[in-house]
């Protein structure tokens, strides 16, 4: 029965977030038709991380998950979605309205993918760490699944919204029949106080700075690869061809990702979640800085960094979250795993809107290459953290004890 389960809520979660980077893999197709500067450009996708800060806010305070049958949530929630995200064929490209269809869509995914790790979690007390790490996997797949479907859409941009809305109403009807785990309870409702808590807590303090800076490049990442690599491609490749390599360099390096989450999971629990963050932030970090250096050279040495760059980029995100699990007193864990992740989706709104403009003023090469302060930034953290947990006597103290 656990087998059945998470396997129908794994294909279900892939499904549903196939609806995050809409946007940004049909954002060349839509240029097309309409003049968009760069502000708008990068509010069609930071709008859906700001949506998503909202609606998790929201679904935390009023406890949806808890005082509902949460694959009654999801099921709403990704249908739901589905149906706002369709309006994207009806409104004006690049408008507000547009914009504001990917903000509700983004609201209502909050109810996707925490509420599927919820369910994820009450299947096992042993090995969360590696079934948080298939949701994630399963996120990391379903996002990258926009830039296939645009890959062989032929520039028909329509029907890639439609496609990615009728995945996202499936995945809904089929996490109606996901089972709910022996270990399923209610998670904590968010506590204000737990903002004191991030703040005192050293573990846990470390745990929210190693995630900002692997929130600081990840969905800048995922976002702009497409165009960067698109761009990069263009300087000798013919426009139309380095667009469509482009979208397959997206969906390789975000699909890719999706797959190394898993084995980060098994990994961190056996050697070490601070150890394996590390690792991973340290090839991330030198995967932004060679393919800026690579930019407007061979495409296939772009395209490798840039798939090597997409498997580093994530296997760290379930490492952070259980930490702050780990270091967090067990009455307030919900509502700290709640502010870490608005926390950092907050923090996504403006690397992403940023990005394209850091583009026009510096270039490429200079603005990718920024992205790389955010893992760095992210390793002395996991670091200072692992010194903290070889002594216990710090250990105790940061973790209240």
């Amino acid at each position: 029965m656990k087998f059945r389960s998470i396997s129908l809520l794994v294909i279900a979660e892939l499904a549903a977030m196939s609806l995050w980077f809409v946007s940004a893999a049909i954002l060349p197709d839509m240029l097309r038709e309409a003049d968009m500067g760069a502000g708008r450009q990068a509010a069609l996708s930071s709008a859906v991380q700001a949506g998503f800060v909202v609606g998790a806010l929201v679904s935390a305070i009023f406890g949806f998950a808890d005082r509902h049958d949460p694959r009654h949530v999801f099921a709403i929630t990704a249908i739901g979605a589905a149906a706002v995200n369709a309006l994207l064929i009806v409104v004006p490209p690049g408008s507000i309205a547009a914009i504001a269809v990917r903000f509700a869509t983004g609201a209502l995914l909050a109810g996707v993918y925490p509420v599927g790790m919820k369910i994820a979690v009450g299947w096992s007390a042993r090995d969360r760490a590696f079934l948080v790490g298939l949701l994630v996997g399963a996120l990391t797949l379903g996002s990258a699944s926009p830039f296939l479907m645009a890959f062989f859409g032929g520039g028909d941009w329509r029907a890639i919204v439609v496609w990615a809305s009728l995945a996202s109403a499936f995945a809904g009807l089929l996490c109606l029949f996901v089972r709910l785990g022996p270990y399923h309870q209610a998670a904590a409702a968010f506590d204000p106080r737990a903002i004191l808590i991030a703040w005192t807590n050293r573990r846990v303090r470390l745990a929210y700075l190693g995630y900002l800076g692997h929130m600081w490049e990840l969905y800048a990442m995922w976002a702009w690869i497409a165009a960067a690599a698109s761009a990069s491609y263009a300087v000798s490749m013919a426009e139309p061809e380095a667009t469509e390599l482009g979208k397959f360099t997206a969906f390789c390096a975000i699909g890719l990702g999706g797959f190394a989450c898993v084995a980060a999971g098994v990994i961190g629990d056996r050697w070490g979640k601070a150890e394996m963050a590390a690792a991973a932030m340290a090839v991330s970090a030198a995967s932004a800085l060679l393919v800026a250096w690579s930019f407007g050279g061979p495409p296939w040495l772009t395209f490798t960094l840039a798939i090597i760059w997409g498997l580093s980029v994530v296997p760290d995100s379930a490492q952070f979250s259980a930490l702050v699990a780990d270091a967090s007193p067990p009455e307030v864990s919900g509502s700290l795993l709640t502010l870490q992740t608005a926390l950092g989706f907050g923090l996504t709104i403006a690397t992403v809107q940023l990005f394209p403009f850091g583009v026009e003023a510096f270039g490429w090469p200079v603005t990718l290459s920024v992205l790389a302060a955010g893992p760095l930034y992210g390793i002395w953290a996991m670091l200072k953290l692992r010194a903290l947990e070889n002594r216990p006597e710090d250990a105790a103290i940061a973790s209240g004890k």
